[in-house]
Parts: structure tokens; C-alpha cells; sequence
């Protein structure tokens, strides 16, 4: 049988471990695509980054951590995998063995209906708040979730925090990441099912009860799987550099753009057991 892992990896994806050319920054490293879309490159890690998480994923408990949806998410050919499990649709969907678990998504919608208003009624409010003027695209989202695609300089300034206030009562609130403004139940959150995954891989004899909880995330809906973690760390770009937000046990990268992508692997690796950890900023 083999030994069970000594630390769980959990980590977003995109503009964390994962990045578009618009999102590369000012450098141009040796890069490996890692999605492509329409059979057109989309997505790209560092020759070294990749290299480093194979290795990684065989050292430790690897979660890949997203708020994509499953489609979206099978798009990647992320290094390491098959991937025991993945989460996906920002914790609404847990994959096992690359299928979607129906006991953990019934528990989902069972705590979105308990929870408030329902993603219909999510919908109507918001699409009477928009106009096409700086709305680019309306999309949901394995029927969990919604989410604008919009043009920021166009974006009215006050939109956000105003319907953020508005969901909170009804048990949603609403973040922007990058281009898009997701609008999620409270309920549906990456740390719930990280820490369903990480009881199942205890359970399983597959990750040591003692094992550490590490994660990295870049957005305001990583926040809380962040906190949620033994230590984590977040990239110096993204929405939570933007927000200024800190916690205590996060690090920072000191790169930005993909390359904080390959300090992200670096870091985790340090971690592991036997390794010395260098210091991040």
C-alpha cells in the first residue's frame, strides 16, 4: 500500500498556477501550454514550474482547487495528473477519479436552497441591474452559480459594492475577479470541500491525519481556503493584492505574473518534509 502524503496541496488555477499571455506580465520565460481552447493555445505554466509540479504531485497530496466549471476545468492538462480528486465550480463540484461526486453536489444544492435565494431569482435581479453598455457577456454556471464578463473602464464604480450588499442578505455575495464579477452563494466555498477531500484522503490511508494544509489562491474567492489553511500563500497581482488583503500565516510572492506562478511551486515544495524553506515577501 502506498505511504500516505505528509501535506495537501491546495491550489487554484488560473493567474495562480496558470496564466494567459495577458497575464504573463512584463517577462517572457520558457513556457509549456497547458489549455487549449477551439484547438487555439490559451494557457501556460514555466518550463520550470510545470517540471516542479510533476514533481510535486508525486511527493504530495495535490488538490487542484477552481472555480471553473468541470468543462472548463477538463480543458487543462495541468502537470501531474490523473488527479485522484479536483474541485471545481469554487467547491460546488467535487471530481473523483474525473467524475463528479452526486452525494457531495446534492449536499451542495440541498445548503443553497436552505441558504436563501435561489440562482433564478439571482438572475432576474441581476440582469435588470445591467445593460450591454459595459456588459460583455451573462453566463451560469454548472447550475450553481453566475457570472458577468464586463468591460472595467465602462463598469459603473458603485456596482459591485452595491449589489454585493444586496446578495449578502439573501445568502450570496458577489466578487470580482479580473474581467468577470461572480455572484455565489455563501454556502458553495473552496475551503468546504478542501476539507472534504482532505477527510476522504485520511479516511482512504492516503494523506497522514498530521499532514499540513497548504494553499494558494489570488482571489477574493480564495480568501477564505486560504485562511481556512495550516499556511498558504497568494501571488503579489491579482484581486487580493489589489484589496491590500493579508492574514497572518500567507505569504506573498515576490514575482508577479507567471513566474509567481513558479515561486508558488517553489514554495510548496519547501514544505515538504526533509526541505528548508526560504523565506517569501
Amino acid at each position: 500500500m502506498m505511504s500516505p502524503k505528509p501535506v495537501l496541496v491546495a491550489t487554484d488555477l488560473d493567474r495562480t498556477m496558470i496564466y494567459s499571455r495577458n497575464a504573463f506580465g512584463t517577462t517572457e520565460p520558457e513556457t509549456v501550454c497547458v489549455e487549449h481552447l477551439d484547438g487555439d493555445p490559451l494557457s501556460y505554466m514555466t518550463v520550470a514550474a510545470a517540471g516542479a509540479m510533476t514533481e510535486l504531485a508525486a511527493a504530495a497530496a495535490v488538490l487542484p482547487t477552481t472555480t471553473r466549471t468541470i468543462a472548463q476545468f477538463d480543458r487543462i492538462r495541468f502537470p501531474g495528473a490523473p488527479w485522484p480528486f479536483a474541485v471545481t465550480s469554487n467547491g460546488g463540484n467535487i471530481l473523483v477519479d474525473g467524475s463528479p461526486d452526486d452525494r457531495w453536489r446534492r449536499s451542495i444544492d440541498v445548503a443553497v436552497r436552505a441558504g436563501g435565494a435561489t440562482l433564478a431569482e439571482i438572475g432576474t435581479a441581476l440582469r435588470d441591474r445591467i445593460d450591454d453598455s459595459w456588459v460583455l457577456r451573462y453566463r451560469e454556471a454548472d447550475d450553481l452559480f453566475c457570472y458577468l464578463v464586463v468591460d472595467l473602464a465602462a463598469t459603473p464604480a458603485d456596482f459591485l459594492a452595491e449589489w454585493d450588499s444586496w446578495c449578502r442578505p439573501r445568502g450570496w455575495s458577489a466578487s470580482r475577479q479580473g474581467r468577470k464579477i461572480y455572484t455565489m452563494p455563501m454556502v458553495v466555498c473552496k475551503s468546504r470541500a478542501v476539507a472534504e477531500v482532505r477527510d476522504r484522503l485520511i479516511a482512504a490511508g492516503r494523506l497522514d491525519p498530521a499532514a499540513p494544509t497548504l494553499a494558494a489562491g489570488d482571489g477574493a474567492l480564495d480568501a477564505e481556503m486560504l485562511m481556512a489553511a495550516d499556511r498558504g500563500i497568494r501571488p503579489r497581482h491579482g484581486e487580493l493584492e489589489e484589496l491590500g488583503w493579508a492574514h497572518p500565516g500567507i505569504s506573498v510572492t515576490s514575482a508577479t505574473g507567471i513566474l509567481a506562478g513558479a515561486e508558488i511551486v517553489d514554495w510548496f515544495t519547501a514544505a515538504l518534509p526533509g526541505r528548508v524553506a526560504e523565506p517569501t515577501g
